[in-house]
């Protein structure tokens, strides 16, 4: 492992609001795009050994011209697709140049455990210094037994809410539920995003609601008292069975997702396959993956799929929160299907793991080696806690903290921030909610391992059998609720446990949980380039 660097930095985030010069297409142009429109914004994949670009480009996808900061130039970004148990190693070039917007970067894995490549987890301050502007930094890491389906975005303040997020599949050549569809590929990815008119860092220093512009489904929508720009098409053929695979990369909103007189079958969570389970409609917060198989059954046409917000004003007016599910032979027109059926409930309880069902640990609440209450507020200044700390990010990374020396977690910054674990052993961690707080339900995500949700929101019960397992949950939206987490420490490191509103985590809904600190250096090997960052 080479030495680390000097824990003398200076980080400079300084941006303003002037745009830097660009050459402009105009928004006529931006929205000349056929009207069949595949399932990804872009006919490139990605492998998983391959190169990012990060650059500002100029992009229209709901009709509203606005600079952005994407992924080789396309939004939603490249698919990226890999093998199980292939290796990944992802060059990420910072050519960012609009100072409207953050000029650093960093990228997370979502959902991927990152197993004692904890320096390649992507956040900026808690795993690495950010990639400064003309920089390149190799990710490289192998998700060894992980299959499903993931994501990727910036994990630097509020970047990916400007752009930089994309899906990722890895496919499983024994998936056991490989006889339930016949489709799987780049054509069924459906990612869900929320759209912005103005630029994360200035919706970032609002301390009220953030309002998205535009809901986007495969990089496409309209906005309210907007124009009726195309909207993205989803084909299928009669007779097929499709393996949809629904993608949560939003920065706020949780989505409502249904498709117009189909049903749909549940059999993946966050990278988890389930016991198949059928329901009408799907409530995916932001960060969450579903799995679901469409019997593309019905008569030859189109048919609306709806992705209703939870924020106020949503609807379906202009047709927003939508685009179509087109079968082959059907005219290219909008659809003029009914919503519904309404029959089968959503119950998050109900999803049970297809393999290892049962969650770590002796049952019962309390009864786990380490127990933890974070109870979620805001406080008189306006910035989200847990246990009335508003987490803020340290000038030098959690990792690079304890690569220089510290061992024990009250060594480390930000301090009452930093959690920490001992190794093998069942960690429970509640989420009481008793002063609800603002902007709920919460979806809470913890980075370098999955859990099992032993009380699930909206539900006083307990399930130690064969709870959901999965990495984004919601803490519910109720002051009753207390949602219940379950999992084993077998992987040192310091990891991010956050809300995945972003708009929350910049104003420090979060903690690090530190895990076998003292056993971190040992395994961690850092690549040269790594510490170069923080020079």
């Amino acid at each position: 492992m080479a030495n680390p660097p000097s824990l003398t930095f200076i980080m400079l985030n300084v941006f303003s609001l002037c745009i830097l010069g660009f050459s402009l297409f105009s928004v006529s142009n931006a929205l000349s795009i056929p009207k069949s429109f595949a399932a990804t914004s872009s006919n490139a994949t990605l492998g998983s050994i391959n190169q990012l670009n990060i650059v500002n480009s100029y992009i229209a996808p709901d009709g509203f011209n606005r600079s952005a900061t994407l992924v080789n130039g396309v939004y939603p970004g490249p698919l990226i697709q890999a093998q199980k148990n292939n290796k990944f190693s992802i060059q990420v070039s910072n050519e960012l140049t609009d100072d409207s917007m953050f000029l650093e970067t960093s990228v997370h894995w979502h959902g991927l455990f990152q197993y004692k490549t904890n320096w390649a987890d992507g956040v900026s301050w808690v795993t690495q210094c950010p990639i400064g502007q003309q920089k390149s930094f190799t990710y490289q890491f192998t998700p060894t037994g992980q299959t499903g389906t993931y994501w990727y975005h910036s994990h630097y303040h509020t970047q990916y809410c400007d752009g930089l997020r994309g899906p990722l599949v890895i496919y499983d050549p024994d998936d056991p539920l490989a006889g339930m569809y016949d489709v799987d590929d780049e054509t069924t990815v459906i990612t869900l995003s929320d759209w912005y008119h103005s630029p994360s860092p200035v919706l970032g220093a609002e301390f009220q609601q953030v309002v998205s512009n535009a809901t986007l489904i495969n990089g496409l929508g309209r906005y309210a008292g907007g124009p009726s720009t195309p909207l993205a098409v989803v084909n299928v053929t009669q007779g097929l069975r499709y393996r949809f695979r629904v993608v949560a990369t939003s920065c706020d909103p949780s989505f409502n997702f249904t498709i117009d007189g189909h049903r749909m079958t549940i059999i993946e969570v966050d990278g988890d396959e389930v016991e198949p389970v059928e329901v009408d409609s799907i409530p995916i917060l932001a960060g969450q993956r579903y799995s679901v198989v469409v019997n593309a059954n019905q008569a030859i046409g189109n048919y609306w799929i709806r992705t209703l917000t939870n924020l106020a004003g949503a609807s379906f007016d202009n047709n927003q929160n939508m685009a179509i599910l087109r079968y082959q032979g059907a005219p290219d027109e909008d659809p003029s299907s009914a919503p519904g059926p309404h029959e089968l409930a959503f119950d998050e309880g109900n999803l049970h793991p297809l393999v290892n069902p049962a969650a770590p640990g002796i049952p019962g609440i309390g009864k786990a080696d380490v127990n933890i209450q974070l109870v979620p507020s805001i406080n008189g200044s306006g910035y989200f806690t847990f246990n009335n700390v508003s987490f803020g990010y340290p000038s030098v990374p959690v990792l690079l903290q304890i690569l220089s020396g510290a061992t024990q977690p009250s060594q480390l910054l930000p301090n009452g921030s930093i959690y920490g674990l001992p190794l093998n052993k069942v960690i429970e961690i509640s989420f009481p909610n008793p002063s609800n707080a603002p902007g709920g339900p919460h979806p809470i995500h913890l980075h370098g391992t999955s859990f099992s949700v032993v009380r699930t929101a909206g539900s006083n019960t307990t399930n130690f059998v064969n709870p959901v397992r999965r990495d984004v949950v919601s803490i519910g939206n109720s002051t009753t609720d207390n949602v219940t987490i379950r999992f084993t420490t077998d992987n040192p490191g310091p990891w991010l446990l956050h809300c995945h509103i972003d708009w929350h985590l910049n104003h420090g809904l979060a903690v690090v949980m530190a895990e076998a600190v003292d056993q971190v250096a040992s395994q961690e090997h850092i690549p040269t380039a790594w510490n170069d960052l923080c020079s």
